[in-house]
């Protein structure tokens, strides 16, 4: 066993780990509810970037609903991203199980 040689590749996979966090980051999913009525764009890095909400889900007597259908879009864009992210790390770790 070459230490040197593990070395380089552990340097090597840590780069391209900090290179592959820095894209998701930056990479956005979308998730709709509610028949498409909430739709959230978040990164694969857990940041919520922007909620459009359709007026037709907007009842003043229903703002459960309303705040229910928003709570399960950031649910589902955030999970999506954290899919994506686990993913694309396995990839760069060859599944070693790593923390990121």
């Amino acid at each position: 066993m070459n230490i040197q040689k593990l070395m380089k590749q552990a340097q090597q996979m840590q780069a391209g780990m900090a290179a592959a966090q820095e894209e998701l980051a930056q990479k956005t999913v979308e998730a709709s509810v509610g028949g498409g009525k909430v739709t959230v764009v978040a990164t694969c890095a857990g940041d919520v970037r922007s909620i459009h909400i359709d007026k037709s889900v907007v009842d003043p007597e229903d703002v459960e609903f309303l705040q229910d259908l928003v709570l399960k879009g950031v649910q589902e864009a955030i999970t999506k991203g954290r899919d994506i992210s686990a993913a694309e790390m396995k990839k760069l770790t060859g599944g070693m199980g790593l923390p990121f």
